[in-house]
């Protein structure tokens, strides 16, 4: 996507360094794989400071292809395009899988953007620009069947250097992303072999068919956000603590996590944002992985999605009459009932009558996302260029309460969480006296 201000200059192809008779053969895809065909790519980057001298572009372009090419040799799925063929039933449903055999590779493109670092970080919401600092924008999943898996767009700005990534939700989660990124820089500084090679074996349930018939009505839908601000909230590891034994001392308990206790503050501070009727329904949603929840449990570099959006529910009365503590402890009560049997049980809920996300209804404009998670050592992904200054998210699946989580760039368990609102929602959540003061 060109803009007036991001000019791409160039764009390749990149294949696997190494192919093996396993990308000869096609991946089919279960569940937790298809029912996101309508959701958008994911798409995180990280924004580094280019050395006053020593640079050379063309250098660093090479360098970042040849380590495209050696991870997608463990990574090999994201070399891929999906293809769609008739089921064997003659009912007009269909069947998505992904080839390897018969693609081009991943995306690997080269830009330029007459802006600085402060451009970007200066302003109290992200620029709209940012959304040119990453390819697949607007794209769904489902685009996958043309477009590339992955890309890596190289934006070069006056000062600094922006990496970012879209990578095709349809073949992995988060886990999987940050994991695909940190073996790509991993390779760029030389690290073999990399630490964490994924496991590719698709998951299926227990005598289910690989070969998985979506029905003809299942059709993959676009969805455009709204008119949002988006803007970072930084919390220091201090005030993540004091947040933390806030929630636990007002429950009684030790129990409630940090995160939890986060999440709390948000789904408050947003809902008397909303100024909803004390009598409507709001809830919080959870992304959570359900690799270790499983049993037998996943292995943790299982590549592909194991993920489900937990959601907890109240009245916004109820949820605003009570303390912080009592939403966190509702957090906490549905993370810790997220078992093998409730996981298994959606999947087999789902192959009896299988459906594709549509975002307008599974993420509820009533409600609060926590996406991602500042767990993942974002910060730790370098190509040379030291330590990012930033970490930014393109246009993808962004509508009102959608919040994502990062780790402090100066670490120590603090948190930066980048919420998306309407303007004035965003305008009243500013002035919420619970959740600013925690702010940092």
């Amino acid at each position: 996507m060109d803009s007036p201000t991001v000019k791409h200059i160039s764009d390749r192809f990149v294949r696997p360094h190494i192919t093996t008779d396993e990308m000869e053969r096609p991946i089919h895809l279960p569940p937790w794989d298809l029912l996101m065909l309508s959701v958008h790519y994911i798409q995180k980057g990280h924004l580094y400071p280019k050395p006053s001298a020593g640079f050379h572009i063309a250098e660093f372009l090479r360098r970042i292809n040849h380590s495209l090419s050696l991870t997608l040799s463990h990574f090999y799925p994201l070399a891929g395009r999906l293809v769609t063929t008739n089921s064997p039933h003659d009912d007009g449903s269909y069947v998505v899988s992904i080839d390897c055999a018969n693609s081009p590779g991943a995306r690997l493109i080269h830009a330029a953007a007459d802006l600085t670092i402060s451009d970007v970080l200066s302003p109290t919401y992200v620029p709209v620009v940012v959304q040119s600092f990453f390819d697949h924008d607007r794209a769904i999943n489902h685009d996958g069947h043309t477009m590339s898996l992955v890309t890596i767009q190289v934006t070069e700005l006056i000062d600094g250097v922006f990496i970012g990534c879209s990578f095709n939700h349809a073949v992995g989660d988060g886990t999987s992303f940050w994991n695909f990124l940190t073996a790509l820089s991993e390779t760029y500084r030389g690290k073999t072999p990399i630490s964490r090679p994924p496991v590719n074996n698709r998951w299926f349930p227990e005598g289910c068919n690989q070969i998985i018939p979506l029905p003809a009505d299942q059709i993959p839908s676009r969805y455009e956000s709204p008119k949002l601000l988006e803007r970072f909230f930084h919390f220091s590891a201090e005030s993540i603590a004091k947040i933390k034994s806030k929630t636990n001392y007002q429950s009684g308990t030790t129990k409630i996590s940090s995160f939890q206790s986060l999440s709390a503050l948000v789904w408050r501070g947003i809902t008397r944002a909303r100024n909803f009727p004390a009598e409507k329904i709001t809830g919080c949603r959870l992304a959570t992985n359900n690799r270790g929840r499983m049993n037998p449990p996943l292995h943790p570099d299982y590549f592909g999605n194991s993920i489900n959006p937990m959601r907890t529910s109240a009245a916004v009365g109820e949820l605003l009459r009570n303390d912080l503590g009592w939403a966190a402890w509702r957090l906490h009560e549905a993370v810790v009932g997220h078992s093998d049997e409730k996981i298994k049980g959606f999947v087999s809920a789902w192959l009896e009558s299988p459906v594709v996300y549509r975002m307008e209804q599974v993420f509820d404009t009533d409600s609060v996302m926590m996406g991602s998670s500042p767990r993942f050592d974002k910060y730790g992904i370098e190509f040379g260029l030291g330590k990012a200054v930033a970490l930014r998210s393109g246009y993808a699946n962004k509508f009102s309460g959608k919040v994502t989580g990062y780790p402090g760039r100066d670490g120590g368990g603090s948190v930066d969480l980048e919420i998306c609102l309407p303007p004035a929602t965003m305008a009243a959540l500013e002035s919420d006296e619970e959740f600013m003061s925690c702010v940092s």
